[in-house]
């Protein structure tokens, strides 16, 4: 089972009721199709970036679940037979461990440093070498 986001766009020319209702039967698919939400984000109506078929506004929805490939399969047909749904689109997310080690690589500059600040000592010592050398001739 892997990781999936999907989020979709839902007319503004409908209530708050129909919306929801929509998002409704959208959660119902992933728990028949054997899928385990994990979190429902609900933006409300908010201003798009462009518009699309000459709408301005929309609701936002995000799904994050994790199940089997059937549902965001189940989803887009879905969304594709409905006119009141204006875009939609499934990610594939990564799972939670490897999340964890990249949040964890952002310190590598930290590690960069450390190997610095030891090499820096060396390299001091050996161009104290080399002042030595002239020193001595």
């Amino acid at each position: 089972m892997r990781l999936y986001e999907t989020g979709f766009l839902v007319s503004p020319s409908l209530t708050e009721e129909e919306a929801e209702a929509i998002v409704q039967q959208m959660v119902e698919v992933v728990s028949q199709k054997a899928g385990k939400m994990s979190r429902i984000e609900k933006w409300g109506k908010r201003k798009m970036a462009y518009p699309i078929k000459r709408l301005g506004e929309a609701y936002y929805v995000f799904f994050h679940y994790e199940s089997g490939p059937e549902v965001p399969l189940e989803l887009a047909r879905r969304f594709r037979q409905m006119d009141t749904i204006l875009r939609h689109l499934t990610l594939v997310k990564e799972t939670q461990q490897n999340v964890r080690k990249k949040k964890k690589a952002g310190g590598r500059n930290r590690a960069k440093d450390a190997v610095a600040e030891e090499a820096a000592p060396a390299a001091a010592a050996a161009a104290g070498a080399d002042t030595k050398k002239h020193e001595e001739a």
